[in-house]
């Protein structure tokens, strides 16, 4: 947990940022570059970047079966349930506690960066082994 949001916090987000952009990717969280802190990255195409300090997920609903990959498992995807709607508290790069509802692609990526925080990769989710597969390189 961040329990003060300083100019090492501030440093760790730019370097979350730069490093989801790089990969590229959607989301990214602390625990996938080594820190143990509570943060995470989102950037959906086309929206803004959403930063999260100590998030929490405090209402779920629906479920849905979602085709799921990682940059800390590349080369696979996979199917799992996700949520419909979630509903995070978290607090911004300023401290400030806000509130967000996520619906489709902002839930999964929601539920997928809070699961790095929880030590739960997608592959956890999966429910049998023919709901992964490799993913071929096209030349």
């Amino acid at each position: 947990k961040v329990t003060k949001i300083d100019g090492s916090i501030q440093k760790l987000i730019d370097d979350m940022i730069d490093t989801m952009h790089a990969a590229p990717g959607v989301g990214l969280a602390a625990p996938q570059i080594g820190v143990s802190l509570r943060v995470a990255v989102i950037e959906l195409p086309g929206e803004e970047l959403i930063t999260l300090i100590n998030p929490e997920i405090i209402r779920r609903q629906g479920e849905r079966v979602v085709p799921a990959a990682c940059l800390s498992v590349p080369g696979y995807q996979g199917e799992i349930k996700r949520s419909v709607t979630v509903k995070v508290k978290a607090q911004d790069r300023q401290g400030k506690e806000f509130r967000l509802k996520g619906e489709g692609l902002l839930a999964h990526a929601l539920e997928h960066e809070l699961d790095h925080l929880n030590g739960i990769l997608y592959i956890d989710h999966i429910e049998s082994p023919d709901k992964l597969w490799k993913l071929t390189q096209q030349l």
